[in-house]
């Protein structure tokens, strides 16, 4: 297993957010400016995909009732039987994090290894709540007041504003996240605020990377 990164002169960042703050539309803007992406949400499901050792782990914890009749992971069904019992919970992390760990050390050497240089960015949903920043050189927080995210929510998944509070209700609150952030992006205006922004953040992202 892969342990740890090989430190060279790369810059990894965590980048974050709530439900509808933005974050994709942030990690395609420093992309096309030249960072690098790895998806932590990927990893999370390539890991337990057919044929891989974690999901082999929960079908044998949790029986064969987790499982879609193509023998894929039901995950709706497995997150019903974890949600409201944190040993479960526990134990199917103890499967899961340490092979998403692994791809997600993999994937950061592989771009080192052809970039010495690269700018790295890992858009990571619960960074904060599962306690990752460790892994990331900066944290980039995607920010949206929470009025704007019920907004964007409603319109988005066609709930109502009741529905969208309470699927915000289940998270840590935007506001609190905001002093785990190295760098905080505001994305409520127009895209051409936003990409001002990240492009000013990408201007001392370079100076960060040159001065490790």
């Amino acid at each position: 297993m892969l342990l740890e990164i090989i430190k060279k002169n790369q810059l990894v960042l965590g980048v974050t957010g709530g439900i509808a703050t933005g974050k994709s539309t942030v990690t395609r803007m420093l992309k096309e400016m030249g960072a690098a992406v790895i998806d932590m949400d990927m990893i999370a499901r390539q890991v337990v995909e057919p044929g891989y050792p974690a999901l082999e782990n929960i079908v044998e914890y949790f029986g064969k009732e987790v499982l879609s009749d193509d023998g894929s992971l039901d995950r709706k069904k497995l997150s019903k039987i974890v949600f409201s019992d944190p040993e479960k919970r526990k134990k199917l992390e103890s499967f899961t994090h340490p092979r998403i760990y692994e791809e997600f050390f993999r994937q950061v050497n592989a771009i080192v290894g052809k970039d010495p240089n690269a700018v790295i960015q890992v858009e990571t949903p619960l960074l904060i709540e599962l306690n990752l920043q460790h892994l990331f050189d900066k944290i980039i927080l995607v920010y949206a007041p929470r009025k704007e995210q019920i907004r964007r929510l409603t319109k988005r998944d066609g709930i109502s504003e009741a529905d969208a509070a309470q699927i915000l209700a289940a998270q840590l609150p935007i506001d609190e996240k905001t002093k785990y952030a190295d760098f905080v992006i505001r994305n409520e205006d127009s895209p051409e605020a936003a990409q001002k922004q990240v492009k000013e953040l990408w201007d001392e992202l370079k100076k960060l990377r040159s001065g490790k």
